[in-house]
C-alpha cells in the first residue's frame, strides 16, 4: 500500500494516516496522509502555522490526534510511547540546553535519560566544529547550541531524526554547518530525517524528498527532482499543452501573476503549447501549491 506519493508503508520509517488534529475550532491536520521512506532526507516545507510543529509533536507522543495514526518506524507512540521514542532523535526549533551546565555536562544527562546513548559519537560530532565539550552552554552561539542540540539527538542512534525547524534563528554559515553535520550523520547511520522549514532555500540543497503542508493538509509528497521535473511556469494565459493548474502567484516583479502547472511526467515540452512556459524553482513549486491552499488560484490583480 501507498500513501501520499511515497514510500509503501512496508518501506517507510514514518508513516501518517488519517491523521487530524483540532485545537478548539482551528484544524492543524485535516486528514493527512505521508510516508516519508527509509533513508530519505525530507523536506516538510509550509508557512508558519502549517501543522508541521503538530505533525513532528504527534510523531513524538506530545499531541494526541483527533483521528488517525502515525507509526514510527513500525510503532505507534501512542500505543507504545516508550519504545516509539528510543527509535526517534527529536531537535526543536529552540535548543534545550541548561545555562548552567557544560556541553559534556548535557551529554551526560542524555546518557542518564537514554541507556543506548553513544557519548563518544556525539562527542566527535562536537569535536568536527570545534566545539569545547568543557564550554558552558550559556556562552554558546546560536549555532553551536543548535549543534549541540543535533549531537544529542545523533548520539541516541535513533533511526529517524525529526528537526522542527531548528535553522529558523541561525545565521547562513551555521546553517550550513548544521545541515552539512546532518547529512553525514544520515549518510554514515542510514536514518532516515524529516527536516521541517518555513525557507525553502534552507533545505533545497539538503533533502531528497519534499512534502509541502498548507492549511493542515498536504499538497504534495514527491522526490524533489521529480518536483522540478513535471512542474512549469508561465503568465495565466499560456498554459503547457496537457497540464494541470496548481495555482497562481505574484512573479518576481510584483506584477506578472505567474500560474503553476504540473505536467504528466511524460510530457514533451519542445512541441506545442507551452513553449512559452519556463522550469518552475523549488521556491515557485512550493508557491503554487501554498496559494492553491489559500485559494489564491483565481488571483487577480487590479
Amino acid at each position: 500500500m501507498a500513501l501520499g506519493g511515497g514510500a509503501s508503508i512496508g518501506t517507510a520509517a514514518l508513516v501518517a494516516h488519517g491523521l487530524s488534529k483540532r485545537f478548539k475550532k482551528k484544524v492543524a491536520l485535516d486528514k493527512v496522509d505521508l510516508a516519508i521512506p527509509v533513508g530519505s532526507v525530507t523536506a516538510l516545507v509550509g508557512p508558519n502555522g502549517a501543522g508541521k510543529t503538530t505533525l513532528i509533536r504527534v510523531c513524538m507522543a506530545f499531541e494526541r490526534p483527533n483521528a488517525g495514526g502515525v507509526e514510527v518506524d513500525g510503532v505507534d507512540p501512542w500505543k507504545h510511547r516508550s519504545e516509539a521514542l528510543r527509535r526517534v532523535g527529536y531537535v526543536p526549533q529552540t535548543p534545550a540546553v541548561y545555562r548552567g551546565l557544560s556541553v559534556e555536562d548535557h551529554l551526560a544527562m542524555a546518557r542518564s535519560l537514554h541507556s543506548g546513548f553513544d557519548t563518544d559519537y556525539a562527542r566527535r560530532r562536537l569535536d568536527q566544529l570545534g566545539i569545547p565539550l568543557d564550554q558552558r552552554a550559556d556562552t554558546l552561539s546560536g549555532g553551536q547550541a543548535a549543534q549541540l542540540g543535533l549531537a544529542v539527538a545523533l548520539g541516541t542512534r535513533a533511526k529517524v531524526l525529526l528537526l522542527d525547524e531548528p535553522l529558523a534563528n541561525l545565521d547562513p554559515l551555521a546553517r550550513r554547518e548544521f545541515i552539512q553535520v546532518l547529512l553525514d550523520a544520515v549518510k554514515s547511520d542510514g536514518s532516515t530525517a524529516l527536516l521541517s522549514s518555513h525557507i525553502v532555500t534552507d533545505v533545497e540543497d539538503a533533502c531528497d524528498r519534499l512534502a509541502i503542508l498548507g492549511g493542515g493538509k498536504v499538497r504534495l509528497d514527491s522526490p524533489l527532482k521529480e518536483a522540478r521535473q513535471t512542474h512549469r511556469l508561465t503568465e495565466a494565459d499560456s498554459p503547457p499543452s496537457g497540464a494541470s493548474a496548481v495555482g497562481s502567484f505574484l512573479g518576481r516583479n510584483g506584477k506578472t501573476i505567474m500560474t503553476l502547472w504540473r505536467l504528466a511526467p511524460d510530457t514533451d515540452l519542445s512541441a506545442g503549447p507551452g513553449e512559452t512556459s519556463e522550469a518552475a524553482s523549488l521556491e515557485d513549486v512550493v508557491l503554487g501549491y501554498l496559494a492553491a491552499g489559500r485559494g489564491t488560484a483565481g488571483l487577480q490583480l487590479n
